[in-house]
């Protein structure tokens, strides 16, 4: 699929949790203009652990360069997994742009701040030692929900179940710092004249519309393997990706469209 922009983030290089295989599938298959990588893409909090850099992982930045190298207009927008880059705004490497915030402008002229979103995370920005406990805890979910993918697939039963997730929803505090993060992005950004953002951190993807501004979230490629995708209209659509055998297998379904008409989600081969 060709794009004007794609957008996506969490994909946790230099971890275990990356699904790097099921990333490089949608890097293989879709094509845009414009990529922004909108944080923690590269997992430093986990390599300052344990130095863990496989053969994909590698290639997956060989990808991003190759597209770069080849007319994608690149931007790399740090996160708080790899804030170190921060230190680089405005820098070029490899026709790779760092820029620690953006403002991009939609076919339509909608304008929307990119960026990673842990500015508005009061816990990533004043308790840093409880962010890195809580990433510890999600690291051991998404490590156990490894072995019940495999004993799912065993039992024939639907083997993308996300342990992480389920226990985010049902843990009503999970659930209150999901809410209260989109709120507070909103109520910063909503008087400066932009029409929405595009973020992630979370690990929550999501397109919605908080008061008249467009809340988005890009998701991540641990658990949902997600993106954000601009279409030569404006339109813009969430999609999720299932690595398969061929590109005619990515089939578009709708889901969850918003009210206003000039936005759709939809996840790309819908299971």
């Amino acid at each position: 699929m060709n794009y004007r922009t794609i957008w996506i983030s969490d994909l946790h290089l230099g971890s275990t949790q990356c699904q790097a295989d099921v990333l490089l599938d949608f890097l293989k298959h879709n094509d845009s203009e414009k990529l922004y990588l909108v944080g923690d893409i590269i997992d430093f909090w986990s390599l300052s652990k344990k130095m863990y850099w496989p053969r994909d992982h590698n290639t997956v930045i060989q990808k991003v360069l190759r597209k770069a190298r080849h007319g994608t207009q690149v931007i790399y927008i740090p996160g708080n997994h790899d804030e170190n880059v921060r230190e680089y705004d405005q820098y070029v490497f490899g026709d790779i742009t760092v820029k620690n915030s953006d403002v991009h402008t939609t076919f339509g002229g909608k304008q929307f701040l990119v960026v990673h979103g842990d500015e508005y995370d009061t816990i990533a920005k004043c308790h840093r030692w409880i962010a890195k406990l809580g990433s510890e805890g999600y690291d051991f979910l998404i490590w156990i929900n490894r072995f019940l993918r495999v004993i799912r697939r065993w039992l024939g039963w639907q083997s993308n179940f996300s342990l992480a997730a389920f226990v985010k929803f049902k843990v009503k505090n999970v659930v209150q710092f999901i809410s209260d993060y989109e709120v507070s992005i909103v109520s910063t950004l909503q008087d400066q004249g932009l029409d929405g953002v595009i973020c992630g951190h979370i690990h929550h993807a999501e397109i919605k519309d908080i008061g008249g501004f467009l809340y988005v979230n890009t998701g991540d490629f641990v658990e949902s393997c997600t993106a954000i995708v601009e279409h030569f209209d404006g339109t813009l659509e969430l999609v999720k990706w299932h690595k398969t055998e061929s590109v005619e297998d990515h089939n578009l379904a709708p889901i969850n469209s918003t009210d206003m008409p000039d936005y759709s989600t939809s996840f790309g081969n819908a299971e």
